[in-house]
């Protein structure tokens, strides 16, 4: 969506600033800053003016290459932070970061193994019809008897679409969650399930889906011009599953 449509939607109030930034695919505050700049002059002054000019504060050649010889030819066994208190000690000005970041260009320094990722909480689709939520549930529903609930549902509402029992949870199922929510209701944009051999293949168990290598049901959702979006997460399961223990006609 281009900025123009989002900034309007705002300004008539049928969009808050959350949903506007969030179909933007940026921050609240980042949105704010857009608005402003707008605002002030018009879509030129949206432009990154990083791409356009040179940063005054940026240093010269001749200082990195300096830098980076005093590094290779009598302080090779030191790390970063010792190699910087010794630059400050000479009179250096430059903040330990730069410093770091000229070492390790010139490959003299290795980068940090980067840290375990850290997951934020996936905020619900602002608009009804963005995303559909699929999942299914195995459980004894009736006395002596297993079953697993396909559940189909709005992620904006947590309305339910579709919800049947099949003995196993698969493809044909998959399809038919989808179809029935079609028929009702009409395309969506996105499709958001677990990674179920029957909606990705995984190369490596646990590991990211193979976003080009499509089952039978990617194949299709790909036709259709849907977005499916693989969770990673334990609690990307069962955000219906509450709904679903209380079910009329059905025993937790």
């Amino acid at each position: 969506m281009r900025f123009e449509e989002a900034y309007e939607g705002y300004r008539k109030r049928s969009l808050t600033q959350s949903e506007a930034a969030l179909l933007l695919g940026v921050c609240d505050r980042t949105f704010r800053r857009y608005m402003n700049r707008y605002d002030a002059g018009g879509l030129d002054a949206l432009l990154d003016r990083r791409l356009v000019q040179v940063s005054h504060r940026r240093a010269p050649v001749d200082e990195v290459m300096r830098l980076v010889e005093h590094y290779r030819n009598r302080h090779m066994d030191w790390n970063a932070k010792h190699f910087y208190a010794w630059y400050r000690s000479g009179g250096g000005n430059r903040s330990y970061t730069w410093v770091k970041n000229r070492l390790q260009e010139a490959g003299l320094i290795e980068h940090a193994k980067k840290r375990g990722t850290y997951r934020k909480k996936r905020e619900r689709a602002p608009l009804t019809g963005m995303m559909i939520h699929q999942d299914g549930s195995t459980h004894e529903w009736v006395l002596g008897q297993k079953w697993d609930l396909i559940v189909t549902m709005d992620e904006a509402t947590s309305e339910h679409y579709s919800m049947f029992f099949v003995e196993e949870e698969g493809t044909m199922s998959s399809f038919q969650g989808v179809q029935e929510v079609i028929e009702k209701h009409g395309l969506f944009a996105s499709f958001y399930s677990d990674r179920g051999s029957h909606y990705w293949y995984t190369p490596e168990a646990g590991g990211k889906v193979d976003k080009q290598n499509l089952t039978q049901f990617g194949q299709a959702m790909k036709r259709l011009g849907i977005e499916m979006i693989a969770a990673y997460s334990p609690e990307a399961r069962g955000r219906e599953l509450p709904h679903v223990s209380h079910a009329p006609g059905t025993s937790a």
